[in-house]
């Protein structure tokens, strides 16, 4: 198979209500897909660590919590592949119907799992099954969701439309944090720890069942349907991926690029509150009142970078924010050292509200300009997700080890963040602008387009 994505175009109109409800459909979906993963990652420091992890080393229930955290971002893989497979051989919308109903199974039944005081090994051992169908979960939705939106973008909008979806990233973090910080607020820290937190978890069959409305009225994206009607679908995807000089060369550079994006997120996001209430002797309630700040600043940005990238390209944009994040560590650490609230939410405001979109909005854009669009949600979703391992999901477990090895200072995550950062620059300048899958692919909404096919 030829290197030449099928043109985006499709013979129907494109209505913008059909665009308007994908737009809904993407944002809502991966809110709740977020909020169900990164609620493991807010317990993982503050209750399974005591309740699934007991230890008399508070450190080892703490690495042990964020183990299993980490292995979510193992299973995602294995998820982004099967359902890359699927969203590009089926369709895209299967796909987040699919992950969506997995996901919310598996967070719902991790609020009721009893503890290991209650059921011994068989407590963590569940919950390790629960968090592996998190991650396989979400593993499958980021692709088809982020490719709902590029694929409907009008021209010249790709980066806009594409940075909806990553919107959800913001609100899922800042439902979780902030449903975390009301019951913190309405409950004593024994009440919460016994079986407040579980609400939080228990909420997510609400979120599923809003969301499967929505999705299950989206129709497919104009670019499958293309491929469909002229029967150009990949027979296996993921080896015509592997047989394909520059998409092989688009992995490895993507993934690379999505390095200093994985670990400022969790970084600031999820191992800052574990850090904080640990080593620090905070109060976990200012961290998370911090976070929701920040998150809810990041839901106005992502936007704004996405467009952004349209004009000034995703590589630029994509590596300033790079810079920026990783320039940032060194103050927002500092200023979560003092303990001061009005700092410590302004630190993660600037480097989580606002310098982390500078990466993330653009970056579903960028990657789906990577790949064709018969191996484009595989492609896609190999990048993120195979990263995600190494980018995401170690990042709280090597940080609070590098923590630990220096006697509760920061030097060494400093040093860490700052060679994630010259690496991800590297990577994402690599990566050739004339390589990419051109905007003149994308749809214009309310008007049918010339059908082109254009090379890469």
């Amino acid at each position: 198979m030829e290197n030449s994505p099928a043109p985006l175009e499709s013979a129907d109109d494109v209505q913008s209500s059909d665009v308007r409800l994908v737009v809904a459909s993407s944002v809502i979906g991966t809110t709740v897909e977020w909020y169900d993963f990164f609620l493991y990652g807010t317990a993982a420091g503050i209750v399974f660590n005591k309740l699934y992890f007991p230890s008399d080393d508070p450190l080892v229930g703490t690495l042990l919590a964020f183990a299993t955290f980490a292995l979510g971002f193992v299973a995602r893989p294995i998820g982004g592949l099967i359902f890359g497979h699927i969203g590009d051989r089926v369709g895209r919308k299967k796909t987040l119907v699919a992950t969506m109903l997995i996901m919310g199974v598996a967070t719902c039944a991790i609020g009721l799992i009893p503890t290991f005081e209650t059921i011994g090994v068989t407590a963590p051992i569940l919950l390790v099954l629960l968090r592996f169908a998190q991650g396989i979960a979400i593993g499958g939705e980021w692709g088809g969701a982020v490719l709902m939106a590029v694929e409907y973008a009008p021209a010249g909008k790709r980066g806009l439309y594409g940075s909806f979806p990553q919107v959800g990233l913001a609100l899922g973090l800042m439902l979780g944090t902030g449903v975390f910080a009301a019951l913190n607020v309405a409950m004593s820290d024994a009440a919460f720890l016994a079986w407040g937190w579980r609400i939080a978890f228990l909420l997510s069959a609400v979120l599923v069942l809003v969301g499967m409305f929505i999705r299950l009225k989206v129709m497919e994206t104009p670019a499958f349907r293309k491929l469909e009607e002229h029967e150009q679908k990949a027979t296996v995807p993921v080896v015509e991926l592997a047989k394909n000089a520059l998409s092989r060369k688009h992995v490895l550079l993507g993934m690379g690029s999505r390095l200093t994006e994985g670990i400022a997120f969790n970084a600031w996001a999820v191992f800052a509150i574990s850090y904080g209430t640990g080593t620090l002797g905070m109060s976990q309630q200012p961290l998370l009142v911090a976070v929701m700040i920040a998150a809810a600043v990041m839901i106005v940005f992502i936007p704004v970078f996405g467009r952004m990238s349209d004009r000034f390209g995703r590589r630029r944009t994509f590596s300033v924010g790079a810079v920026l994040t990783g320039l940032l560590a060194y103050p927002a650490f500092a200023a979560l050292g003092t303990g001061n609230q009005l700092l410590i939410t302004i630190a993660l405001v600037a480097v989580l509200g606002i310098a982390y979109p500078v990466m993330y909005g653009p970056q579903a854009a960028f990657y789906a300009e990577m790949f064709p669009t018969s191996v484009r949600c595989t492609g896609i979703s190999f990048v993120y997700q195979f990263s995600g391992i190494f980018a995401s999901g170690c990042t709280p477990l090597i940080l609070a080890f590098l923590v630990g090895t220096s006697g509760g200072g920061y030097g060494l995550v400093l040093l860490y963040l700052l060679g994630a950062t010259v690496v991800s620059v590297l990577c994402a300048l690599a990566i050739r602008q004339r390589e990419l899958v051109p905007d003149t692919e994308a749809v214009t909404a309310a008007a049918p387009a010339k059908a082109r096919a254009t090379a890469v």
